[in-house]
């Protein structure tokens, strides 16, 4: 895949994201894995999409809260 490609993916993955936040684990896995494809290229990613990818790792790990009933 193209490197326009893939950023353009990673952009609709983004979008997908941002309109249904309840698949986000989901989207956040597909993030990865066009995020190691731009790395297999050898060319610099784009840092806001690091830093994305970042976030939505430590939003992860942390422990979920318990709901009120």
């Amino acid at each position: 895949m193209a490197f326009d490609d893939l950023v353009l993916s990673i952009n609709l993955l983004v979008s997908e994201m941002e309109n249904e936040p309840e698949d986000a684990h989901e989207i956040l896995e597909r993030l990865h894995l066009q995020l190691n494809q731009l790395r297999a290229t050898g060319l610099p990613l784009p840092d806001d999409l690091v830093e994305l990818e970042k976030r939505l790792e430590r939003d992860f790990q942390k422990p979920a809260q318990p709901t009120e009933e």
